[in-house]
């Protein structure tokens, strides 16, 4: 019994029903109906993505019985001549195998005679790149005077390798890499008229896998039915594909979001059992966490086929937004160091744990930062003070800065995710006391342009990650004799200085130098050593 595979039986033998490429259908719909058709074409693209398909298409519609037009019949002997590839005036070429500069000739010594059949004789060149030097000089004298009856399509994966002088001569038209979900939509109106049982998370995988091309897709489709069985499944398309069960890159997010080193790694060391591609693994990872940050800025995202909306809606709550950010970093990061670890899965376990020493306020922070109980979510810090130049708050009962907080606080401003203006602002404020969610900071009266709403958000939210809750901060002025954590650094730079001054005017060369020859020591060129 004969089974045609997917990817010739769904063919498009149409331009309505040809799958995306949307500006090249465009165009030749244009130039068939205008009757303004170029004698030569260039299809590019990645494998799959409908070159040859696009050039068969095009080469009914200038032969069709029913006259050139933008819809062919289908039905006319020269339409199914061509669907069938035994039409006489359309010359299919597989470059690869004829590169020859003989091959060419012999090829191109039958241009000048009329079509057989048709109305035009077609040359559909297939891998152009492959033709030799040689045998572009032949082809290209006739790109340059071709006879009324022929029409040239070429289609080439390596455009780069044609030479300028053939480029100029051919209307170019670049084809794009499928989205997945519009191959996915494809895949799912096939299985639907071909009665097969499906999964769509299953089919969102296999058209991730195919990487854009609808022929890799279909491929694919084909060997996951005969894997599965009859039946398209999730469960299946992770078997044949490789990839792990979703369930485990959630569990391995959630373990993230809680901080918990020791049972994040004991996680990920399970999944050896399941032999994974960790790159696969990785990709996964960081899209979920794609689909995590779309939801925590994007109020209508509603998740897809893949993960629930009430699960991202989860996540979204238990990380804050510059994890999510730095997580996928350090994901897409490791995929690409991958190849130079000991071993694919040494390489993923030291991804994750770069990303807990990484994090802000995480376990692999510097010494003395508090973190969150392992396992507890950390919720989005909130509304941060009054706007600058707004009236300063009345300090009220609070944690008494003495100790504490209060006498590590140039300790905990130095470890805070901060930089620029936002940590100028910390400098310049003494810490008052803390009551419930409410941080109150003395700021130095001279420093007030510091103090934007902007910048006041960015510490509530370092602040809010260093205590392991929300906070919210109040402003009051500094009092008299109380130093900023920027006013001791500053003596305490002053006080190195000096030193070094010191030190390097009583040093005996320079002595000896001044007595002999009466040297002059620069004051402000003497830095301390680093």
């Amino acid at each position: 019994m004969s089974y045609t595979a997917l990817a010739r039986k769904w063919r498009p033998q149409t331009f309505a029903a040809l799958l995306g490429q949307e500006h090249v259908r465009r165009a030749l719909v244009n130039a068939l109906t205008s009757g303004r058709v170029h004698h030569a074409f260039l299809f590019t693209g990645t494998r799959g993505v409908g070159k040859t398909t696009i050039a068969r298409i095009f080469a009914k519609c200038l032969n069709c019985e029913t006259g050139v037009t933008a819809e062919p019949c289908g039905v006319c002997a020269n339409c199914r001549e061509i669907d069938a590839g035994r039409f006489p005036d359309l010359i299919e070429v597989d470059a690869a195998s004829r590169t020859k500069v003989d091959d060419t000739r012999e090829l191109l010594d039958n241009v000048q005679y009329t079509p057989a059949r048709g109305r035009y004789k077609v040359y559909l060149i297939d891998e152009v790149h492959m033709l030799s030097a040689h045998s572009f000089n032949a082809l290209l004298k006739t790109l340059e005077e071709p006879p009324p009856h022929v029409k040239f399509l070429l289609a080439t994966t390596d455009p780069q390798k044609l030479p300028v002088t053939v480029l100029s001569r051919c209307l170019q038209f670049n084809l794009k890499r499928l989205p997945a979900a519009d191959i996915a939509a494809h895949m799912r109106m096939i299985l639907e008229r071909e009665g097969v049982p499906f999964e769509a998370a299953g089919l969102k995988l296999v058209a991730q896998a195919a990487d854009g091309s609808v022929r890799d897709a279909l491929s694919l489709l084909d060997q996951l039915i005969a894997f599965g069985g009859g039946n398209a499944s999730e469960a299946e398309a992770r078997a044949m594909l490789g990839t792990i069960s979703r369930d485990h890159v959630v569990r391995l997010t959630e373990l993230l979001a809680g901080g918990n080193t020791g049972e994040l790694v004991r996680c990920a060391q399970s999944l050896e059992e399941f032999a994974p591609d960790y790159a696969q693994v990785l990709d996964e990872l960081a899209g979920l966490l794609v689909r995590v940050a779309l939801t925590q800025t994007v109020a209508d995202y509603e998740g897809d086929e893949l993960y629930a909306p009430q699960l991202l809606a989860r996540l979204a709550t238990a990380l804050a937004p510059e994890d999510v950010q730095l997580y996928y970093q350090t994901a897409i990061m490791g995929r690409r160091d991958l190849t130079l670890a000991p071993d694919p899965r040494t390489g993923f376990e030291m991804t994750l744990l770069r990303m807990i020493a990484f994090r802000p306020g995480g376990e692999g922070a510097r010494a003395g930062v508090p973190t969150a109980a392992p396992g507890v979510a950390r919720a989005p810090p909130a509304a941060s003070a009054p706007a600058a130049g707004g009236p300063a708050a009345a300090p009220g009962p609070a944690t008494p800065a003495a100790g504490g907080e209060g006498g590590q606080w140039a300790q905990i401003v130095s470890q805070l995710e901060l930089s620029g203006a936002a940590r100028q602002l910390a400098s310049h404020c003494v810490f008052i006391g803390r009551q419930g969610a409410v941080v109150r900071l003395a700021l130095d009266p001279r420093n007030q342009l510091v103090r934007t709403p902007a910048q006041e958000d960015k510490l509530a939210q370092a602040l809010s990650r260093h205590f392991g809750a929300p906070v919210r901060l109040e402003f009051q002025a500094v009092a008299a004799g109380i130093e900023t954590p920027a006013q001791q650094q500053r003596r305490a730079s002053e006080a190195e200085l000096s030193a070094a001054r010191r030190s390097f005017e009583t040093e005996p060369a320079v002595q000896g130098l001044r007595e002999r020859f009466g040297a002059t020591v620069l004051p402000d060129t003497v830095r301390p050593a680093k």
